[in-house]
């Protein structure tokens, strides 16, 4: 596809080139997602990808023409190849022309107006939020404006900072709701590995229609573009061109002008992939490009190298001041470059070379003094002008040739403001100070601090290798002169080796430390030992730690530090919890909470971990209004104070307890708010710790049958891979709960045994262990093992009774309910079930409940009692549809015809089933895995899946060992 945008100043005068060629597919296609936008299935994201020149811009001005005919509102930002450490200069692009009005609708974007929007807004306040926060307020925005139908159109994405990429990749993980479509184009060879990844996770679930630009078709070319020229030597053009619109039109530019044939089609141009510059261009096309620049006059050269190097910030006034020329000299210039359309003007008159190419071309051409005294003068004019330092950073750095105290000043005051939102780019800017920062004793602090700041800042962003390995440089070379940086560095270097699943050296290393004599400050020691309890939690080693809490919990009481009490007491209490010490650990969240909820936000800032701990121990022991105030709190400190990598497991927490109390839609979102903050930090064990509660709440929260909670249980344990920490044995468990629904007993127990280590579960924590081995019960049950079913629902009430917990003894009661059903105890089973779910009403645990009422009501039902299985069922409908549990909805509406109709006698042959259904649940009921079924009758898995989910329908059953019983009692009516 070409048209003037490419070819105008390179064509002939007058030639009309505005016309489109090929692509007619491609157009077919964006028209039809243009037409459903908006609509349930279209495509969120647009992915335009190809080689330089191919044609992708193109494509998307096309594409923005077409949606503003149909009325809806576009905004169009390239990102840039010199700005890539500018923090969100893609979006920022993007907004230059929206209402700045609109950011006071959300504070968190007008707090982040001065990072997002550049120049239009002041300096960031300390109240500017989290990268995360400012992608969803962005993201809320962006549904705000496309309210009407909205487009954004993102162009050579190859080249974006960080900060953009890591929002673009939220943007196609959420997708913004309503009639708005993110529209990308990129090269796909120069394109960051993060951002590939993103769209083709993308495209695999839909959200993303990729589109990959061919080489133009040798004789729709010629023919648009050559047909006045001798064939053969259209043909040869074409040939050299190798199908490229933008190359074929340099080339027939100069072929017009005189240039001989042979010279401009020599083998040498012609191959970009073994003949080409640094930045991507043939070689022989870049002469012709740049030849072009040749027979400008001197004024107007240093203007186009002054516009290549300012970028966005190549305004009238800055060209002025970096050129010399007087205001009526750039007047004439940029109006003749204009004509010869080497220049365009954009938004906020800022003055750009035509194409990125050619600016790249420019800029690697221009003397590096030169372009240093560029840099240079745009950066004393910004901070004139009053320009935050954020935005001054780029020219700063680029315009270093040495140490400069008051440059490096200026970057590291940048990266401390950019630290919360691009921690990427924050990191970049400390880099550049360590790399220019004398290596002096009077320095050496300052050196300390700064490594310590990127090393933070490495890991917020996910380099979490780079940062473990920078704080070790650190740590090896900071002495007992500075002890506090030293402990600083030794208890950040531990978060990064937990997040790697280093756990083991974290924990080396801490011990290490406070055994160093002379040992650390008070301070310091509760900071590690805080750090080391944290570390043999992840191991699952809580008692060999217990008296090192202990001890750091008497320093902090001795020297008044009522924060690291606080904190000791609430790691006490989630240890503690976590083994099933349920009075000791209520006794110390007792008293966590009454120092915490006495404490102010700042006493908590850097111990805001500590809000983790004490919400997750509530959690455990079922204080679920306790967990979400602390959570809530802990949210609050972690974003305004840029701790993020705490915000997973505040998320989690929260998710859980929304879980419990039947909130599955805000469940949901804080999982999957808490898996972007997991992925985006690169801790393999963060992520499948998210992930494993985020399979369980899908598991809830969608229909019967649906998919996406076993694949997010599945990544789960693909994402922990071998090890063996808690956060494996969690991905494992829940992994189990999940292949269980899905109808394979046999391979739920096989992955529950793994977390456990064993029939006995040691691995998996005494806290919720009986909840383990309720989903063990039905696993055996299903594959015919009751002697094993039998101990396995013993095991569940003896550490119950121990835990004193009620939804845990809750759980034990379920499992000797489904126990007794199976043995055809119907009684007995309506009894326990109905005690199940009181106990979990005691404890608030709605969602849990009303699956016991579910699994209640038919045996009430049958035991004669049909006016309270009715109520039992309407309780449990309504707890379920009010809470999104759509699981137990469904579940609900297959129960109904049980429980509301009258009773009725089963048949000796369940109505309704065909011959192979009837064959498959016969199997069910002799305990074959849907694996070994599929074997036994010549199916493969997935139909016998499919005959199962018609038998469940069929039969009104709501689970595989209900199947079970209900054949059993069909065999054993025949019988009679």
């Amino acid at each position: 596809m070409i048209d003037a945008q490419d070819a105008k100043g390179v064509h002939e005068a007058g030639r009309d080139v505005a016309m489109l060629v090929g692509r007619s597919a491609e157009l077919e296609r964006l028209d039809s997602v243009i037409a459903g936008l908006g609509q349930g299935g279209a495509p969120a994201v647009v992915d335009i990808a190809g080689e330089a020149g191919i044609g992708k811009s193109r494509l998307l001005s096309e594409l923005c023409s077409r949606a503003r005919r149909s009325g809806l509102t576009v905004l169009r930002g390239r990102a840039t190849e010199y700005e890539q450490h500018t923090a969100y200069q893609t979006f920022a692009d993007a907004f230059a022309d929206v209402d700045p009005g609109l950011l006071d609708a959300d504070p968190a974007l007008a707090e982040a107006a001065p990072v997002l929007f550049g120049a239009r807004g002041a300096a960031p306040s300390a109240g500017t939020p989290n990268r995360f926060g400012l992608h969803r307020a962005i993201a809320g925005l962006l549904a705000r404006l496309g309210d009407g139908g909205l487009v954004m159109a993102l162009d050579d994405l190859h080249w974006a900072d960080p900060a953009s990429l890591e929002l673009l990749d939220h943007l196609i993980r959420h997708p913004v709701r309503g009639r708005v479509l993110l529209a990308v184009a990129r090269r796909d060879r120069q394109t960051p590995t993060s951002l590939t990844s993103a769209l083709t996770r993308g495209a695999d679930s839909g959200a993303v229609l990729g589109m990959a630009l061919e080489p133009l078709a040798e004789q729709e070319s010629v023919k648009a573009l050559a047909s006045d020229l001798p064939p053969d030597h259209a043909k040869e053009l074409y040939v050299a061109s190798e199908g490229n619109p933008l190359y074929l039109l340099s080339l027939l530019h100069a072929y017009r002008h005189g240039a001989s044939l042979r010279g401009i089609t020599a083998p040498g141009s012609r191959d970009s992939r073994r003949d080409s510059d640094a930045i991507g261009v043939p070689s022989g096309l870049a002469a012709l490009l740049l030849d072009e620049l040749t027979t400008l006059p001197e004024p107007q050269r240093r203007v186009v190298e002054a516009v290549a190097v300012l970028g966005d910030h190549a305004t009238p006034a800055m060209l002025t001041l970096s050129t010399g020329h007087s205001t009526s000299e750039l007047d004439d210039c940029t109006r003749d470059l204009a004509q010869r359309d080497l220049l365009r003007i954009g938004s906020g008159d800022r003055w750009a070379l035509r194409h990125p190419l050619l600016r790249a071309l420019v800029y690697e051409n221009t003397a590096a003094r030169r372009r240093t005294e560029l840099h240079r003068r745009a950066a004393d004019e910004l901070a004139r002008t009053g320009a935050s330092v954020a935005e001054r950073a780029h020219h700063v750095e680029r315009s270093l040739t040495g140490w400069d105290p008051e440059a490096a000043a200026v970057l590291s005051e940048a990266a401390a403001q950019l630290a919360h939102t691009a921690p990427a780019t924050a990191a970049h800017l400390l880099e550049v100070v360590l790399r220019l920062l004398p290596d002096t004793a009077e320095h050496a602090k300052w050196r300390g601090e700064l490594m310590l700041s990127r090393a933070r800042a490495l890991g917020v962003c996910g380099d979490l290798r780079e940062s473990r390995s920078l704080l070790h440089a650190l740590i090896s070379t900071s002495g007992a002169d500075d002890p506090s940086l030293r402990a600083n560095a030794i208890a950040q270097c531990a978060v990064m080796e937990r997040h790697l699943g280093h756990s083991p050296e974290a924990t080396a290393l801490l011990h290490r430390e406070l055994s160093r004599r002379p040992g650390p400050p008070p301070g310091q020691v509760v900071s590690l030992g805080l750090a080391l309890g944290m570390s043999a939690l992840v191991t699952v080693s809580y008692p060999d730690v217990r008296a090192d809490v202990a001890r750091t919990l008497a320093v902090a009481r001795s020297h008044g530090d009522h924060t690291g009490e606080a904190c000791a007491l609430a790691l006490a209490s989630l240890g503690e919890a976590y083994e099933g010490r349920t009075e000791a650990a209520g006794s110390f969240a007792d008293a966590a909470a009454r120092l915490t909820d006495g404490l102010t936000d700042p006493n908590l800032t850097e111990l805001c971990e500590s809000l983790v701990w004490l919400a997750w121990a509530e959690a455990l022991l079922e204080r679920h209004g306790d967990a979400e105030r602390h959570v809530e709190r802990g949210l609050d400190i972690a974003r305004g104070s840029g701790q993020l990598y705490v915000l997973p497991h505040l998320l989690t927490s929260r998710a859980f307890v929304h879980l419990n109390t039947c909130r599955l839609p805000s469940a949901l979102e804080s999982a999957e708010e808490a898996e972007s903050v997991a992925r985006a930090i690169g801790s393999s064990e963060l992520l499948a710790f998210t992930l494993a509660f985020k399979s369980l709440i899908l598991l809830l929260a969608c229909p019967w049958g649906d998919p996406k909670a076993l694949a997010t249980a599945e990544e789960a344990v693909a994402t922990v891979g071998s090890s063996d920490s808690w956060w494996a044995s969690l991905a494992w468990s829940m992994l189990g709960h999940c292949t269980y629904v899905s109808g394979d007993p046999q391979r739920a127990q096989d992955a529950i045994l793994h977390a456990g280590a064993g029939h006995e579960l040691r691995r998996v924590q005494p806290s919720i262990r009986p909840a383990q081995l309720e989903t063990l019960v039905g696993t055996a049950m299903a594959t015919g093992r009751l002697d094993q079913a039998g101990r396995w629902a013993a095991q569940a009430v003896e550490e119950a009774d121990r835990l004193g917990l009620r939804g845990q003894r809750a759980a034990a009661l379920r499992a000797m309910a489904a126990l007794a059903e199976h043995r055809g105890d119907t009684g007995e089973a309506a009894r326990l079930f109905d005690e199940a779910a009181q106990e979990y009403a005691r404890s608030g645990m709605t969602l849990w409940e009303a699956y016991s009422l579910l699994r209640a009501a038919p045996l009430v039902k049958a035991a004669g009692e049909g006016s309270r299985a009715v109520d039992m069922w309407h309780r449990a409908h309504r707890l379920a549809d009010g809470g999104g549990a759509r699981l137990l909805s469904d579940l609900a509406e297959m129960i109904r015809p049980q429980v509301l109709e009258s009773a009725r006698r089963v048949p000796a042959q369940p109505a309704g089933l065909t011959a192979r259904e009837l064959e498959v649940a016969e199997l069910v009921a002799e305990g074959l895995s849907n694996q070994a079924i599929a074997t036994k009758l010549y199916l493969s898995r997935r139909t016998v899946e499919t005959h199962l989910s018609a038998i469940y329908r069929k039969t009104a059953v709501p689970s595989r060992s209900a199947l079970a019983s209900l054949m059993t009692r069909t065999a054993l009516e025949g019988l009679a």
